[in-house]
């Protein structure tokens, strides 16, 4: 499907929440993301119906292996060719494999083989997509504009993980598990054509360092070379890694065997849940309005400081509505720190990287992050919640030291409009 480079003004004159070209990719995008959801919701009703609790976890887990083992090739891809292709590529596979499924669930009931292979090939085309999402706002906006972008690509994030569970359910109730599908496959059908209307901004000279044609391997190698020599964007890597790994499998294991623990149980788990994204949320549409905080650098490693702290405290109030509070406050630090830590990196990366960069970053949510849960289950276990949520709080707080010994993180500044 052949693309062109639209000959957008270098710097628009319209702010992010209010240009129709980003508010189309940004329509398309959540179309995209609540599909998603809807997706999963189908998949593990489906399972429940056809397999056992066992077998269930295993469809549910099935497509993070292709998704973790693929996706810094899916970097390369998204660098290799137009971004907007990729992601059109990948979102039509996304609707033609789940409506397939769709059909073929209401032709017989649903198989556990069948299942599987969804899951592997959806997440397998997921490698392909993240990673050119990630690559694609620069070639829509201007950099002083890339901020409120973070924050709006935040939001849709949000809007889709509460509306597609319940989208999804109803279409269970209504239809069953074909009905389901057949939702997250008009969804992701949705997204195509908006997508078809975005003009891509020309990035100049960059254009001229994309890589040429080298093989995969050689461009994999050098997109990680350049993430360890770039002085700004390496330490926001490692840094961003680092708080994965401490708080992930804390925040969503740990706190449900906190719960527990406390007697809170699944009503009070809610609570913290959504307190939790309201925190996030909030701080998503901060951004997206505001375009620029000052201090960049020194706010990101000090909103993550008080998030750390957070998660070590919140195993140590003695109440739900302390909790919840606490939540909040954490939630609302990870979404300052997350939002100006992906700002930045799209403002400093050469966007000729930036596929390559986006893999790196998602491979630590999606891949290596989620190794904690095991972990994190096991020690509340030997040693209970308190201890677990300080020392996970205290290794985070690990991405803190990191950001701050770079002098250039300590001095990076989001671009502002003059």
């Amino acid at each position: 499907m052949a693309t062109t480079e639209t000959a957008l003004p270098e710097y628009a004159t319209t702010p992010a929440h209010r240009d129709g070209n980003v508010l189309r990719w940004l329509t398309a995008y959540t179309a995209s993301l609540v599909g998603d959801s809807v997706y999963f919701v189908a998949l593990g009703w489906s399972a429940q119906k056809a397999a056992s609790p066992a077998e269930v976890g295993l469809v549910m887990a099935a497509g993070a292996l292709p998704r973790a083992l693929l996706m810094l090739g899916g970097g390369v891809v998204a660098d290799r060719f137009d971004p907007r292709r990729v992601i059109l590529g990948s979102d039509t596979l996304r609707c033609l494999l789940i409506l397939a499924a769709a059909a073929g669930i209401a032709l017989t009931a649903p198989a556990l083989w069948v299942l599987v292979a969804v899951a592997l090939v959806f997440g397998a085309v997921d490698a392909l997509f993240v990673p050119a999402v990630g690559a694609l706002p620069p070639r829509i906006t201007s950099p002083d504009q890339l901020a409120r972008v973070t924050g709006l690509r935040s939001l849709s994030m949000r809007l889709g993980q509460i509306a597609g569970p319940p989208i999804g359910g109803l279409a269970m109730g209504l239809g069953g598990p074909a009905a389901a599908f057949a939702v997250a496959g008009a969804l992701f059908a949705l997204s195509l054509p908006l997508l078809l209307t975005v003009r891509i901004r020309s990035l100049g000279s960059h254009d001229a360092e994309r890589p040429g044609p080298g093989t995969a391997r050689q461009d994999l190698l050098d997109g990680l070379r350049y993430i360890r020599r770039h002085r700004l964007i390496g330490p926001l890597v490692a840094a961003g890694a680092v708080c994965e790994l401490g708080l992930i499998g804390t925040l969503n294991v740990g706190m449900v065997l906190l719960n527990a623990e406390r007697g809170w149980g699944p009503s009070g788990y809610g609570w913290i849940v959504s307190s939790f994204s309201a925190g996030a949320a909030a701080s998503a549409t901060l951004l997206a309005i505001a375009g620029w905080l000052p201090r960049a650098g020194l706010m990101m490693a000090g909103t993550l400081l008080v998030g750390c702290a957070g998660a070590a405290a919140i195993a140590l109030v003695p109440t739900l509505w302390l909790a919840v509070v606490l939540a909040a406050v954490i939630g609302l630090c990870a979404g300052i720190f997350g939002s100006l830590d992906n700002a930045l990196i799209q403002t400093a990366a050469d966007p000729a990287y930036l596929g390559r960069v986006t893999s790196v970053v998602m491979l630590t949510m999606v891949g290596l992050a989620p190794l904690s849960y095991p972990l994190v289950g096991a020690a509340i276990g030997a040693w209970g919640a308190a201890p677990v949520f300080i020392g996970c709080g205290a290794f985070a707080s690990l991405g803190v030291a990191i950001a701050l010994a770079s002098s250039a993180v300590r001095r990076a500044e989001l671009p502002r409009r003059s």
